[in-house]
């Protein structure tokens, strides 16, 4: 039976239109994401996807999507991937901003920043976590205090991806203090080149500064850049983090990309690796083509009429196949000797240094521990 999506082309007609403008297009050239002019190229790069109606598929056509179904934008992640796409620069809007404003913003909000961000003319980054404030984030001391029409914001923002190349920050800060903790939130735009931000890159054990922290000291930001209003922002943050837990972020060909690497690696040095590795290497694999299987599950789900939960367990699923992918390279790469103290190829030195940000995996997005504890309670409804 031929699959739909739905303009009524075929599944398959759209992964051959995808596979085909890949093929011409995607570069593959561009530096690692280490500031602000580096990111020259993927802005580039953001806007050619954008006039080919490619930057976010799943956006409505209205905002210049496609109106994507789930199985459309999990074709279109894995040929992104499989052509060897660049990092998305402006992944926080497209996934996380840019639905939570179509949710919750104002005509006028939706027309001053969702054609800045599909065109990455404005780059994003997500200012939840503090210092005291990660996987309790209702714990957020950063304070915004109103004056006339403006806010003033103090406090520090930490662990923002990202924010050394971004523009803008998507933002929760405190503008109440009645009730319990979650109360009194809201959810404020902010341009980080307005006086009193200072944004800090952190360097992290691979030797880039994939995080950084934000500091606001009494910056004036306008009233009007409140998303969903005054005091609803743990609500908004809700519903973004849902959009950012789900389908669309990553697939399982990166991963199987990956292994075929190692398996190319092992061949190359004509090694038998020890039977341990062997093992971990085909549960790896197993995990992977189970992945594989559970996407196109989800997305079928949320296709049809009758939706269930199966997607909250998106997030659990791949952050620990990504942690364990990278420990197996780390253990195959020593063995076929690309990785070496004090060296080794380049390839090698690469997968090391996503093997030290792939712990983030089980961290960013909600730790996964309370994601856990979210299923438990509910999705499986356990007691307490």
């Amino acid at each position: 039976m031929t699959r739909t999506v739905s303009d009524g082309r075929s599944l398959d007609g759209w992964r051959a239109e995808l596979r085909a403008w890949f093929g011409e297009h995607v570069p593959h050239d561009l530096p690692p994401l280490d500031d602000h002019a580096a990111s020259a190229g993927y802005r580039a790069w953001e806007r050619e996807l954008a006039d080919a109606g490619y930057a976010a598929v799943h956006w409505p056509v209205e905002h210049g999507g496609r109106a994507a179904s789930e199985p459309e934008r999990l074709v279109f992640q894995e040929e992104y991937e499989r052509a060897g796409g660049p990092a998305r620069i402006n992944i926080q809007s497209l996934m996380l901003a840019g639905p939570t404003l179509m949710a919750f913003g104002t005509a006028r909000q939706q027309r001053r920043w969702l054609p800045a961000m599909l065109r990455s003319d404005e780059v994003w980054c997500q200012g939840f976590s503090e210092p005291d404030a990660g996987s309790d984030l209702a714990s957020l001391r950063t304070q915004a205090v109103r004056q006339g029409d403006d806010l003033v914001v103090n406090g520090q923002k930490i662990w923002t991806t990202g924010a050394h190349y971004s523009d803008w920050v998507f933002a929760l800060v405190r503008t109440g203090k009645e009730g319990p903790k979650h109360h009194g939130i809201s959810w404020l735009m902010v341009d980080l080149r307005t006086p009193g931000v200072q944004v800090r890159p952190i360097v992290q054990l691979n030797g880039r500064p994939e995080f950084a922290e934000i500091f606001f000291e009494d910056v004036r930001v306008p009233v009007d850049n409140v998303v969903g209003g005054l005091g609803n922002g743990w609500r908004v943050a809700m519903a973004a983090l849902g959009f950012e837990r789900g389908v669309g972020r990553r697939s399982y060909v990166q991963y199987l990309t990956r292994l075929e690497y190692l398996r190319r690696a092992i061949a190359s040095a004509g090694v038998r690796l020890e039977p341990a590795i062997e093992l971990e290497f085909g549960e790896v694999l197993a995990q992977v083509l189970m992945y594989r299987d559970y996407t196109a599950r989800v997305a079928a789900e949320a296709a049809s009429e009758h939706p269930t939960a199966t997607s909250a367990y998106n997030k659990l699923i791949w952050s620990e196949i990504q942690v364990r992918l990278f420990q197996l390279g780390e253990r195959v790469l020593r063995a076929t000797g690309d990785l070496r103290d004090g060296g080794g190829t380049a390839a090698a030195e690469e997968w090391m240094a996503e093997y030290w940000y792939s712990r983030a995996a089980r961290i960013f997005a909600g730790t996964n521990q309370i994601q856990k504890n979210i299923i438990a309670d509910r999705v499986l409804k356990l007691p307490r």
